[in-house]
């Protein structure tokens, strides 16, 4: 199953915007997706409200997890998103 590890790079973390940024991409690929923070345990990407509940801050690391064909290319895709300061003026 292919993994990412990813910092975060909005300054405020996964939290409003940028979590929900990151929710619609990860629905859009149609596979199912896990996040978790560094020693945590893994929640569906595709839930903003377990999203939001890892209280991903700035400069945190997660870890993206997928599974089904296209899983890489869809991983790349999340990967990037989240490398983006989307809190940037």
């Amino acid at each position: 199953m292919p993994s990412r590890n990813v910092v975060v790079a909005s300054r405020v973390g996964l939290h409003a915007r940028p979590a929900s940024l990151f929710v619609q991409a990860v629905t859009a690929t149609g596979l199912p997706v896990t996040i978790a923070k560094s020693g945590g345990d893994p929640v569906d990407a595709r839930s903003i409200l377990m999203v939001m509940g890892l209280a991903v801050g700035n400069g945190e690391e997660v870890t993206l997890t997928a599974e089904g064909d296209g899983a890489d290319a869809a991983l790349d895709q999340l990967q990037e998103l989240l490398e983006i300061d989307h809190d940037a003026a």
